[in-house]
Protein backbone atom coordinates (compact mmCIF):
# COMPACT_ATOMS: atom_id res chain seq x y z
CA UNK A 1 0.00 0.00 0.00
CA UNK A 2 1.05 3.64 -0.46
CA UNK A 3 1.02 4.41 3.25
CA UNK A 4 3.66 1.62 3.55
CA UNK A 5 5.67 3.71 1.48
CA UNK A 6 4.90 7.02 3.64
CA UNK A 7 5.75 5.19 6.60
CA UNK A 8 8.77 4.49 5.37
CA UNK A 9 9.61 7.46 4.41
CA UNK A 10 8.70 9.15 7.78
CA UNK A 11 10.81 6.69 10.05
CA UNK A 12 14.05 7.32 7.73
CA UNK A 13 13.10 11.21 8.29
CA UNK A 14 13.04 10.96 12.04
CA UNK A 15 15.99 8.81 12.13
CA UNK A 16 18.23 11.19 9.95
CA UNK A 17 17.29 13.84 11.78
CA UNK A 18 17.68 12.67 15.00
CA UNK A 19 21.49 11.19 13.87
CA UNK A 20 21.75 14.79 13.02
CA UNK A 21 20.84 16.54 16.04
CA UNK A 22 23.43 14.15 17.59
CA UNK A 23 25.74 15.16 15.49
CA UNK A 24 25.10 18.39 16.28
CA UNK A 25 25.48 18.01 20.17
CA UNK A 26 28.65 15.57 19.40
CA UNK A 27 30.52 18.74 17.91
CA UNK A 28 28.89 21.13 20.03
CA UNK A 29 26.69 22.81 17.59
CA UNK A 30 23.27 23.53 18.54
CA UNK A 31 21.34 22.36 15.53
CA UNK A 32 20.52 19.27 13.15
CA UNK A 33 23.67 18.76 11.10
CA UNK A 34 22.77 16.85 7.89
CA UNK A 35 19.74 15.27 9.22
CA UNK A 36 18.11 15.49 5.95
CA UNK A 37 20.96 14.13 3.81
CA UNK A 38 21.23 11.59 6.01
CA UNK A 39 17.51 10.46 5.97
CA UNK A 40 18.01 10.22 2.37
CA UNK A 41 20.52 8.49 2.23
CA UNK A 42 19.19 5.79 4.74
CA UNK A 43 15.82 5.95 2.55
CA UNK A 44 17.68 5.02 -0.15
CA UNK A 45 19.54 2.05 1.06
CA UNK A 46 16.61 0.73 2.89
CA UNK A 47 14.22 1.05 0.00
CA UNK A 48 17.02 -0.78 -2.25
CA UNK A 49 17.65 -3.81 0.25
CA UNK A 50 13.68 -4.18 0.98
CA UNK A 51 13.68 -4.35 -3.04
CA UNK A 52 16.50 -7.03 -3.31
CA UNK A 53 14.48 -9.27 -0.52
CA UNK A 54 11.31 -8.36 -2.78
CA UNK A 55 9.34 -7.20 0.26
CA UNK A 56 8.99 -3.85 -1.25
CA UNK A 57 5.53 -3.88 -3.28
CA UNK A 58 4.98 -1.33 -6.64
CA UNK A 59 2.29 0.42 -4.71
CA UNK A 60 4.57 1.29 -1.50
CA UNK A 61 7.66 2.00 -4.26
CA UNK A 62 4.93 4.21 -5.76
CA UNK A 63 4.24 6.17 -2.16
CA UNK A 64 7.69 6.62 -1.60
CA UNK A 65 8.37 7.85 -4.82
CA UNK A 66 5.33 10.45 -4.63
CA UNK A 67 6.71 11.98 -1.57
CA UNK A 68 10.30 11.83 -2.31
CA UNK A 69 9.22 13.67 -5.26
CA UNK A 70 7.60 16.86 -3.13
CA UNK A 71 9.80 16.53 -0.16
CA UNK A 72 13.35 16.26 -1.40
CA UNK A 73 13.41 19.54 -3.78
CA UNK A 74 11.07 21.77 -1.72
CA UNK A 75 14.15 20.85 1.46
CA UNK A 76 16.62 20.88 -1.08
CA UNK A 77 15.05 24.81 -1.48
CA UNK A 78 15.20 25.47 1.75
CA UNK A 79 18.53 24.15 3.09
CA UNK A 80 20.08 26.37 -0.33
CA UNK A 81 18.05 29.46 1.26
CA UNK A 82 19.84 28.70 4.87
CA UNK A 83 23.51 28.50 3.02
CA UNK A 84 23.15 31.69 0.52
CA UNK A 85 22.30 33.66 4.02
CA UNK A 86 25.06 31.81 6.24
CA UNK A 87 27.47 32.68 2.92
CA UNK A 88 26.76 35.94 2.98
CA UNK A 89 26.83 36.95 6.52
CA UNK A 90 30.02 34.61 6.69
CA UNK A 91 31.96 36.90 4.87
CA UNK A 92 34.12 36.80 1.10
CA UNK A 93 35.82 33.13 2.13
CA UNK A 94 32.75 31.48 2.49
CA UNK A 95 31.39 32.87 -0.94
CA UNK A 96 34.77 32.01 -2.57
CA UNK A 97 34.52 28.40 -1.39
CA UNK A 98 30.80 28.24 -2.55
CA UNK A 99 31.31 29.32 -5.97
CA UNK A 100 34.25 26.85 -6.06
CA UNK A 101 32.24 24.09 -5.15
CA UNK A 102 29.13 24.68 -8.06
CA UNK A 103 32.25 25.34 -10.68
CA UNK A 104 33.71 22.05 -9.54
CA UNK A 105 30.19 20.38 -8.94
CA UNK A 106 29.43 21.66 -12.58
CA UNK A 107 32.78 20.57 -14.26
CA UNK A 108 32.09 17.12 -12.83
CA UNK A 109 28.62 16.79 -14.89
CA UNK A 110 30.19 15.42 -18.12
CA UNK A 111 32.73 13.26 -16.29
CA UNK A 112 29.86 11.83 -14.70
CA UNK A 113 27.56 11.08 -17.41
CA UNK A 114 30.46 9.73 -19.12
CA UNK A 115 30.82 7.36 -16.52
CA UNK A 116 27.18 6.02 -16.90
CA UNK A 117 27.85 5.43 -20.95
CA UNK A 118 28.56 2.03 -20.30
CA UNK A 119 26.97 -1.38 -19.89
CA UNK A 120 24.36 0.49 -18.21
CA UNK A 121 23.38 2.40 -20.85
CA UNK A 122 20.32 0.18 -21.80
CA UNK A 123 16.99 1.33 -20.26
CA UNK A 124 15.75 -1.18 -17.46
CA UNK A 125 13.83 -3.89 -18.02
CA UNK A 126 9.97 -2.95 -16.34
CA UNK A 127 9.13 -3.54 -12.89
CA UNK A 128 6.92 -7.41 -12.32
CA UNK A 129 7.19 -7.79 -16.04
CA UNK A 130 4.72 -5.03 -16.47
CA UNK A 131 5.00 -3.52 -20.00
CA UNK A 132 4.64 0.33 -20.52
CA UNK A 133 0.97 0.27 -21.85
CA UNK A 134 0.26 -1.44 -18.69
CA UNK A 135 1.77 0.91 -16.71
CA UNK A 136 0.02 3.89 -18.08
CA UNK A 137 -3.34 2.07 -17.84
CA UNK A 138 -2.88 1.78 -14.76
CA UNK A 139 -2.02 5.47 -14.34
CA UNK A 140 -5.02 6.34 -16.00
Amino acid sequence: MVIYGVALLVACLLIGKSVGELIGLTIGVDSDVGGVGIAMLILVFVVYRLQEAGCLALSSRRGVEFWSSLYIPIVVAMAASQNVLGAVTGGPLAIVGGLIVVAVSFALVPVIARLGSGKYAEPLPPIDGATNEEEADHHA
